[in-house]
């Protein structure tokens, strides 16, 4: 028996927009794919002009937030992976967000 290996091309985030609720990536073939914000923690705690300031990285294949050290695959959102990142992780990162605000 033989089988066969499909490669998948990912294609490229070209576009992001993040709203109150939903994480938008454009992508270079054309289709937009919107994820829940709930997905990620990060996003939903950050105000609007953390959210807003982002960069593609790796040609594309990613997307990064700074200021709130989130980082996104365009695999992970099209596979429909949310943040994978430890309760115990982001209770720290939340603390030490709130304790800077103070």
């Amino acid at each position: 028996m033989s089988t066969s290996v499909v490669n998948q091309q990912i294609p490229c985030a070209q576009n992001i927009k993040v709203t109150e609720d939903t994480l938008s990536v454009d992508l270079e073939d054309g289709r937009t794919i919107s994820v829940p914000l709930a997905w990620f923690p990060r996003l939903v705690h950050a105000t609007a002009e953390e959210r807003n300031t982002w960069r593609l990285i790796g040609n594309g294949e990613g997307i990064h937030w700074k200021s709130l050290d989130e980082d996104i695959s365009v695999e992970g959102l099209l596979s429909g992976h949310a943040s994978g990142e430890s309760q115990i992780s982001f209770k720290k990162w939340l603390e030490k967000r709130n304790a800077l605000q103070k």
